[in-house]
């Protein structure tokens, strides 16, 4: 529908502002004994996640912040070394990782079918080894991996998971549903074939979902029986067709990738680990935003964010 479509385009900014300052109300402060009183963390969520929206540097953000301070959004203007100090502060983390969750929750009535993948954002570090094969020093460069479950029809994503570059991705999608579990009705996940493992498979099964993950090819093939493993082999095994209707819907958390990577960049600009991760949580939490935003026009739900800072959502229409 291209009519809600552009006036969600166009009015996204000033949406993307209030939904988040509604969001970052209730972050709570932690507690503090001695020293200088300590900016706001809800503030500071707010500025790290809209300077990630806006994709300038820290300096230049500043009369966006001054725009904010002035309509409301927030209690004063932080300096702009303040806004890249806290985005590498790890107290944000698991304040970002909340709010992405909890910017989720208004499409739970909308949402039952999920996908899981990763994807990586690139960074400004490189690593150097010797490889045997072509006898010479080879440089690769370094990223932040991103493990998110997703919703297939709003893509929303409804957890997240941040790792090094070189972790695995199976051991990832167990936390991933059993979090998504919790706030939404699930009740079937996608995923490639990566995921294949028996304790993915129980994962899924845990939670009263059905899992639609490809076999690899060198899988031993069993009768069916009782065994998760078993039935989920049967169906890919011998009808694909009806495999392959829900599996296909896997492709959506790869929108979702390049939803997120061509909106707010595919690398990070932080230099620490921590600010990485924080950098890479701002982005998702932008994109489960601007979702939000597009599923007011397209779907007439209306968000609010109460004094807890729990969602709660209605239908309008």
């Amino acid at each position: 529908d291209w009519a809600k479509y552009n006036a969600a385009q166009t009015t996204e900014k000033e949406h993307f502002m209030r939904l988040l300052a509604a969001l970052c109300d209730g972050v709570e402060n932690p507690r503090q004994t001695n020293g200088r009183p300590r900016l706001p963390l809800g503030d500071m969520a707010f500025a790290a996640a809209f300077k990630v929206y806006t994709g300038f540097s820290s300096r230049r953000f500043t009369s966006d912040l001054h725009a904010a301070h002035t309509d409301g959004l927030i209690g004063s203007t932080p300096h702009f070394n303040s806004v890249t100090n806290y985005l590498s502060n790890p107290a944000l983390t698991p304040v970002l990782a909340a709010l992405i969750e909890q910017a989720s929750l208004p499409l739970r009535a909308v949402e039952t079918d999920f996908a899981v993948d990763s994807t990586g954002f690139a960074t400004s570090r490189f690593v150097r080894w010797y490889n045997k094969k072509w006898g010479r020093v080879l440089d690769n460069q370094e990223w932040v991996k991103a493990h998110v479950m997703c919703g297939v029809r709003t893509h929303t994503v409804t957890s997240i998971e941040v790792s090094d570059w070189a972790a695995n991705d199976a051991p990832f999608l167990p936390p991933l549903v059993e979090s998504t579990a919790r706030r939404f009705d699930v009740i079937e996940v996608s995923a490639d074939k990566a995921y294949s493992g028996r304790p993915q498979l129980k994962a899924i099964e845990s939670v009263g979902a059905a899992p639609y993950i490809p076999f690899k090819r060198n899988t031993v093939a069993m009768p069916e029986g009782p065994s998760i493993w078993a039935r989920a082999y049967h169906l890919f095994a011998y009808n694909r067709e009806k495999f392959l209707e829900h599996y296909h819907k896997r492709s959506n958390v790869e929108t979702v990738f390049s939803m997120i990577k061509g909106k707010f960049g595919d690398s990070v600009r932080s230099k620490t680990d921590v600010g990485q991760v924080n950098e890479v949580l701002a982005k998702v939490l932008c994109h489960n935003i601007c979702v939000l935003i597009q599923a007011m026009y397209e779907f007439g739900i209306d968000p609010t964010f109460c004094a807890e800072n729990a969602p709660a959502q209605e239908r309008v229409g």
